[in-house]
């Protein structure tokens, strides 16, 4: 990897997450998102086991898939994502991520070169409590990192500042230029800091699809973020 640059991913992204939709009106949802200004639809994956909760399979992907217009974002927080990774991509999946909580499950190397294989972004994921040197060995494959600032299982929780620093850390001790995303408590109050540590994508539920006017609270969290970027 080449030294980084000032202003590594300097587009930033803001990804609502379907996890904070009305499941009943879903595709509206989406697509009052996009309306709004959304960049990707982040898309939580839960099988009732790596985390305690349990949420949507690739048949839900590939409806949603069908009354959308931006990049469909998943986020796999499963035991297995060698099983079914390849299910999420046939169902329309623009990236897969999972976490390096499970490299020892698996080949990590091979999967990330899988999805990349099949035009698809690859990711991982790291828990707040996890240490960013184990992403040190496939920041080569990664096209993005994504930093979760609240355990992994439900959203609406408070954002853990800690995770900054490995944010940080990837930037300019390990010169990771690729797109790093924030994850958990991410709204106006929070994602400055984020974006000064490095971070360029923030997933936000409630923060977007609890407002009154998403397009109002998605224009203020890009500001906020572009500013604050433009500082670091």
């Amino acid at each position: 990897m080449g030294a980084m640059s000032l202003h590594w991913a300097s587009v930033i992204i803001i990804a609502p997450s379907l996890l904070a939709a009305d499941f009943a009106r879903l595709a509206e949802d989406l697509r009052r998102a996009e309306d709004a200004g959304a960049d990707w639809h982040h898309v939580d994956v839960m099988d009732g086991h790596f985390v305690p909760n349990i949420t949507i399979g690739p048949p839900v992907v590939a409806a949603i898939h069908e009354v959308v217009t931006k990049p469909l974002d998943v986020h796999l927080m499963i035991e297995d994502p060698w099983k079914y990774a390849p299910e999420f991509l046939d169902a329309g999946a623009a990236g897969v991520t999972f976490h390096i909580e499970l490299e020892d499950r698996g080949d990590t190397r091979a999967l990330l070169r899988d999805i990349r294989s099949r035009g698809a972004r690859a990711g991982l994921a790291i828990n707040p409590d996890g240490d960013v040197k184990r992403l040190a060995p496939y920041l080569d494959e990664l096209d993005m990192v994504l930093v979760m600032s609240v355990f992994p299982g439900f959203g609406g929780q408070k954002f853990i500042p800690g995770v900054l620093e490995g944010v940080r850390a990837l930037r300019t001790s390990f010169g990771f230029e690729g797109d790093i995303q924030m994850d958990g408590g991410i709204g106006p109050s929070t994602i400055e800091a984020c974006a000064e540590a490095g971070c360029n994508v923030f997933v936000a539920g409630t923060a977007i699809y609890g407002a009154g006017d998403l397009a109002e609270r998605i224009a203020l969290l890009r500001g906020s973020a572009e500013k604050a970027s433009a500082r670091a």
